[in-house]
């Protein structure tokens, strides 16, 4: 298994040279642009950190959480995983903090643990994406992309508590 990154590295060379492309010149423009776009998005990376963090040391979060617990239980969706559904579509990191709070506080191995994990595997950091793609791609106006996306996570988010429901 430790072979796997470096022999599909030695394909893709082996290929690009076969067809005639000068891999190692295509390595350095594919870096600069990286880093040309990791550049850009440094503003909106900021904004967002700073967001999380407002966010949950107001108590909003708290609030929100205590607020829409009783529906949520219902749905299967506990107390303790709510912060997760609700920080997961903005940030990854904030996201893999919170499943670190909730393993801590709930255990390793129990229902809420289970169900945070299926849900960070099954939805997505829609906000840093949409800031990706839309910065890389100049596209400003995306009518229907994002109540598209955050219903389609809060319903993997639902969908993550059922399943684990019956695990």
């Amino acid at each position: 298994m430790t072979y796997i990154l470096p022999v599909f590295v030695l394909i893709i060379v082996i290929i690009g040279f076969i067809k005639g492309v000068a891999c190692f010149d295509s390595f350095v423009k594919g870096a600069k642009d990286g880093a040309v776009t990791i550049i850009k998005l440094v503003p909106s990376l900021i904004g967002l950190i700073v967001a999380i963090g407002v966010f949950r040391d107001s108590g909003i979060l708290e609030f929100l959480v205590d607020f829409a617990s009783p529906v949520l239980k219902k749905i299967g969706i506990n107390g303790e995983i709510f912060p997760l559904v609700l920080i997961r579509p903005v940030s990854g990191s904030a996201s893999l903090a919170t499943l670190r709070d909730i393993m801590t506080k709930c255990g390793a191995d129990s229902y809420e643990a289970r169900t945070a994990c299926v849900m960070m595997g099954s939805t997505e950091t829609i906000f840093y994406t949409m800031a990706v793609y839309t910065e890389k791609t100049k596209i400003r106006k995306l009518p229907g992309v994002l109540p598209a996306a955050l219903t389609a996570n809060f319903i993997s988010a639902i969908s993550a508590g059922i399943v684990c429901m019956f695990l």
